[in-house]
């Protein structure tokens, strides 16, 4: 499964969701779902945005675990 490490980035960069969402464009509900993980898709575009503005790469927010049976 991929798990969202955003609320660690952001943390890492003392930033917060309001900040991140004004910067990247994207309103604070939609942002908050990314942090929280309650997504199950995300756009390159929006990746890309929060990567710029974090400057980090996709790696540091996506992380593969695998799932246990």
């Amino acid at each position: 499964m991929i798990v969202l490490r955003l609320d660690r980035v952001m943390a890492d960069r003392k930033m917060s969701l309001n900040q991140l969402a004004a910067q990247v464009g994207i309103s604070n509900v939609n942002l908050s779902n990314i942090k929280t993980g309650k997504i199950s898709a995300i756009r390159f575009s929006t990746l890309n945005a929060i990567c710029r503005v974090l400057d980090c790469q996709p790696g540091d927010i996506l992380e593969y675990r695998p799932e246990e049976e």
